[in-house]
């Protein structure tokens, strides 16, 4: 097993399914301890954890909304009970609730943007606090290149992807000098769960304007994550890497 994050610390928001399930595993087979939220499905997060085996022995399941900042600063609360310190921060957690601009409701857009930018705010402030102490972190924002091609139908959630870099660019300005590092990574169709609702034709569509003629898979954005989250990166702020086969 590889051991390039052994004795540290990384939360992995929505780090029960999709990307954030194949992020997870990563940094638990990189001798991580994982402490992995979510919001919504009990069964689901305990038999992924269950699933693990061994490795779900350094997995630690939390559920709470990270849109709330109630709810988030007792998660930090709790985690500074259990934990000295926290190397590594993955804003993965997000919705999408697609729909036309013109006929979108506002329900839509708010619940997007809360979920996918303003928890991304609200992890990162409290993540920033416990790294300054140690002068050392890595926070990875889950962005998407839907953020920059504006795809049709996704306005709200374009709008939060794009936010969340806006953010990233500021906030490695500010703690840069304290050790801790802000990136971005960006998937483009990447084969899980949150783009299994997309209609087949839509699907060969997306498929015809990668160059590489196909959707990712989550090891491969697993991998980079984990690249920008090692010590090796310790050079790289205020960046964003595109994992979208060339889109």
């Amino acid at each position: 097993m590889n051991t390039e994050f052994e004795n540290q610390n990384v939360i992995v928001t929505g780090g029960t399914r999709g990307i954030g399930k194949g992020i997870t595993e990563a940094f638990l087979k990189q001798g991580a301890k994982v402490i992995a939220t979510y919001a919504r499905n009990d069964q689901a997060a305990k038999e992924f954890k269950s699933s693990l085996g061994e490795l779900g022995e350094n997995l630690v399941l939390r559920k709470f909304d990270i849109s709330k900042k109630d709810e988030v600063d007792a998660f930090y609360s709790w985690y500074q009970g259990e934990f000295d310190s926290l190397e590594v921060l993955v804003n993965n957690g997000g919705i999408r609730k697609d729909g036309i601009l013109a006929s979108m409701e506002e329900s839509q857009w708010d619940d997007v943007l809360d979920i996918n930018l303003k928890g991304t705010f609200l992890m990162s402030q409290g993540a920033t606090l416990l790294m300054m102490k140690k002068r050392y972190g890595r926070i990875i924002n889950m962005s998407s290149v839907g953020g920059k091609l504006g795809l049709s139908g996704q306005a709200n959630y374009a709008a939060s992807k794009a936010g969340q870099v806006a953010m990233s660019q500021s906030l490695a300005k500010e703690v840069g000098k304290r050790g801790i590092t802000i990136n971005n990574v960006l998937p483009g169709f990447i084969e899980t769960e949150l783009i299994a609702d997309l209609p087949e034709e839509q699907v060969k569509e997306y498929k015809k304007q990668v160059p590489l003629k196909r959707f990712g898979k989550v090891e491969e954005v697993a991998h980079a994550v984990a690249f920008l989250a090692s010590k090796n990166a310790g050079y790289i702020t205020g960046a964003s890497l595109e994992i979208s086969g060339g889109l």
